[in-house]
């Protein structure tokens, strides 16, 4: 299951050498402390939890509308954890650029080292049908470059990744979760969070049903017969719904694409979409012949539904303290160890201050109504709690 997105606006350079040290050590922490309360298949849910992983790089030191939080925080959660979260049955894999690459190679070198209750190439169809989904079946214009995946022994896995948009300066944020997925190719997305929404050529879709299906039959015809079918179309007016960004690649590149799909005839879009060399212009070119052919109306619909602690690196809302956020993972840590020796009265006192911040810091969302936007003093403050019972965003509690 796809947990969700964010979108957030690119930032160039790195994180200060310093300060990914103290986040190594305080991510670290509070994932020790999720484990020890609650297993390795709450810290997995945790990560596919847009909200909590945004909390969780604000709480650690990083800019809460930075693209780097998502690769700063899972390269952080990586190596911080790295000679700890083994021992628990916790593993991570992949990241950004060249170690996303990574990811099958890292995979296979836990499940040779670990148990795991999977099969290593089980995971690894995993990982990269959840790219191949997010790369390719859902267009909204983002080119993945950060792949993070977290699987624990007992096979369950949740993965963080993003993809770039250059044209838009923006970065968006896919989060997936196993215990949830029943399907990689039908609505695996239960919450997108994202404030740029654009026209969307979302294959997965519950609306484009019949699209895929039409897709992985046209895919078993004869390349030429279809390619054909796409010339013939060239010269019909453009009254199709495909917006003119998703232009169809060259005969030559979706020729090769489509003899691929031939020699393999797919059963279903999920065979096809995992095909080598099966991209986002054959799937358009496909999507083209299912409408103009048997009328099948394609959906844009982009799939967007609807906490400083220690400062953040940039210095907003306020610098970074050192021995701030030191005492903070040094607590943590010595609560841990009191925890496991038996005395649990320091760890479950910072749940209880944590549940407790949680609550009191729970608010009201939802947009004015049209109309009240302008309304004076008095009158906006009691349109608003008029509205009081209406939709609600919790804080997310880092415990």
């Amino acid at each position: 299951m796809k947990t969700g997105n964010a979108s957030l606006p690119l930032h160039g350079g790195k994180c200060p050498a310093w300060l990914f040290t103290h986040m190594k050590a305080l991510s670290a922490a509070i994932i020790e402390v999720i484990i020890e309360d609650q297993g390795t298949a709450e810290v997995l849910r945790r990560l596919s939890d847009p909200y909590w992983f945004q909390a969780l790089g604000c709480v650690v030191g990083f800019d809460w509308h930075s693209s780097g939080v998502t690769t700063t925080v899972c390269g952080a959660v990586k190596e911080g954890l790295a000679g700890i979260a083994p021992q628990a049955g916790l593993y991570f894999a992949g990241g950004k650029g060249k170690a996303s690459r990574q990811t099958p190679a890292e995979i296979i070198s836990v499940l040779e080292r670990y148990p795991v209750a999977a099969e290593a190439q089980e995971l690894i169809y995993a990982s990269k049908m959840a790219a191949k989904v997010d790369n390719t079946a859902v267009q909204d214009g983002f080119q993945l470059y950060h792949h993070f995946f977290a699987f624990n022994a007992a096979g369950e896995w949740a993965i963080v990744q993003q993809g770039m948009n250059e044209d838009l300066k923006q970065a968006r944020r896919y989060h997936w979760l196993s215990s949830k997925l029943t399907n990689f190719t039908e609505e695996p997305q239960a919450a997108i969070c994202c404030d740029k929404v654009a026209a969307t050529l979302n294959l997965v879709s519950r609306e484009n049903g019949e699209i895929r299906d039409l897709s992985s039959k046209i895919a078993c015809r004869q390349p030429a017969r279809i390619i054909g079918e796409i010339k013939q179309m060239e010269g019909i007016p453009p009254t199709l719904d495909l917006p003119r960004r998703h232009s169809i690649p060259r005969s030559s590149y979706l020729n090769k694409a489509l003899n691929a799909a031939y020699a393999e005839q797919p059963r279903n879009f999920e065979q096809l979409l995992a095909l080598p060399g099966v991209g986002p212009g054959t799937l358009r070119a496909l999507c083209l012949v299912a409408e103009v052919a048997y009328g099948a109306k394609p959906s844009f619909t982009d799939p967007v539904r609807y906490s400083f602690a220690h400062g953040g690196k940039d210095g907003f809302p306020f610098p970074v303290n050192e021995k701030d956020i030191e005492n903070s993972y040094t607590t943590l840590k010595r609560a841990l160890r009191k925890a496991r020796a038996g005395r649990k009265e320091q760890l479950d006192a910072l749940k209880n201050l944590a549940r407790w911040h949680s609550q009191a810091l729970t608010i009201k969302a939802g947009p004015p109504p049209s109309g009240h936007d302008h309304l004076p003093g008095q009158d906006r403050k009691r349109e608003l709690g008029n509205r009081s019972s209406r939709e609600t965003l919790f804080q997310p509690g880092l415990f």
